[in-house]
C-alpha cells in the first residue's frame, strides 16, 4: 500500500458510501464451515473488519493495513481484535487463511497477473477469497486529475513530477482474467454495481477523492497543492454540478470478485 499517510477523519467523512459496498460484499460470502482464520487485508479504519468478527465469532480475525494512523484507529476502537501494520503487497499470513477479505485496498497494488494466484494460493479448502475494488477509472473522479497532471499548463509550469508518478493508474483488468487466476474455484461469483452517491457540502467530489485517490498526490505536490486544487475543483464543479437543492449525484463503479476454493 502506498506510503502516504490516510486521515481517518477525512476517509469516514463518507463513512456510509465506503462501508457499503464492503457490507455487500460480506453479504455474498458463501458459509464457510467452522473457519479458524480471517483476514482483513486493507482493514483501514477496522469497522469492516469488526462485521467479520461478529459474522465468525469463534474464528480468530486479523486486520493487516500498510498505514499506522488508520491501524492506530482500528486498535482504538476494536482492541479485542488483532491488527498488523504491513505493506500489503509483501504480507502473508503464517498458515491458510478460511476467509480472506479485502474491501477497496488491492487497487492501490501493482501486478495483479501476481497478486490474485499469490492470494487464491492462500485459502484452505472451502476458504474463500473476496475483493472489492473501485473500477472508476473513466470516470471525471480519475480523469480530471490525470489530464491536469499530464497534460502541460501553458507556459510550461510542470508540475512535479512526484506528483504526476504518484496519481494511482488503472491497475484492473477484465473479469474473465481474474476469473482465470483465481483458479481453481469450487465456485466464484463476479459482478459490477455502481452507486449513485448523493454528496452534499463544498466541493464534495473534491472532499471524495482527497480522501483517497488524491491522498499521495497532495502529499507530492508540496506548495504546489493550492494551485492543483483550484484546477481540480473548478474541473469537478463542471462534470458534477450540484442539483437545485444542492445535492451532488456522483456514479462510482465497483468490481467484486468471490472466490470459494475447492474442498
Amino acid at each position: 500500500m502506498m506510503a502516504a499517510m490516510w486521515d481517518p477523519e477525512h476517509y469516514l467523512r463518507f463513512a456510509d458510501h465506503r462501508t457499503r459496498p464492503g457490507v455487500e460484499l460480506l453479504a455474498r460470502i458463501p458459509d464457510v464451515a467452522d473457519p479458524r482464520r480471517v483476514v482483513d487485508l486493507g482493514a483501514g479504519t477496522g469497522h469492516l473488519t469488526a462485521l467479520l468478527a461478529q459474522r465468525w465469532p469463534g474464528a480468530s480475525v486479523t486486520g493487516v493495513d500498510g498505514d499506522p494512523a488508520m491501524a492506530a484507529r482500528a486498535r482504538a476502537d476494536h482492541p479485542d481484535l488483532a491488527w498488523v501494520t504491513a505493506d500489503l503487497a509483501t504480507w502473508e499470513p503464517d498458515g491458510m487463511v478460511d476467509v480472506l477479505y479485502s474491501n477497496a485496498a488491492l487497487h492501490w497494488l501493482d501486478d495483479h497477473a501476481s497478486l490474485f494466484p499469490r492470494l487464491r494460493s492462500w485459502l484452505a479448502p472451502g476458504g474463500v477469497l473476496a475483493v472489492q475494488m473501485p473500477d472508476n477509472w473513466a470516470a471525471p473522479t480519475h480523469r480530471i486529475p490525470a489530464d491536469v497532471l499530464d497534460i502541460e499548463p501553458p507556459g510550461g509550469d510542470h508540475w512535479p513530477s512526484a506528483a504526476v508518478a504518484a496519481l494511482m493508474r488503472d491497475r484492473l483488468v477484465a473479469p474473465e482474467t481474474y476469473a482465470g487466476w483465481l483458479a481453481p474455484a469450487a465456485a466464484l461469483d463476479l459482478w459490477r454495481t455502481t452507486y449513485y452517491q448523493r454528496l452534499t457540502g463544498d466541493d464534495p467530489v473534491w472532499q471524495w477523492t482527497t480522501g483517497s485517490l488524491l491522498i499521495p498526490v497532495l502529499e507530492a505536490l508540496g506548495p504546489e497543492q493550492n494551485r492543483f486544487a483550484a484546477e481540480v475543483k473548478a474541473r469537478y464543479r463542471q462534470a458534477y454540478p450540484p442539483d437545485a437543492d444542492g445535492v451532488v449525484t456522483l456514479p462510482f463503479s465497483r468490481l467484486f470478485l468471490v472466490a470459494q476454493a475447492p474442498v
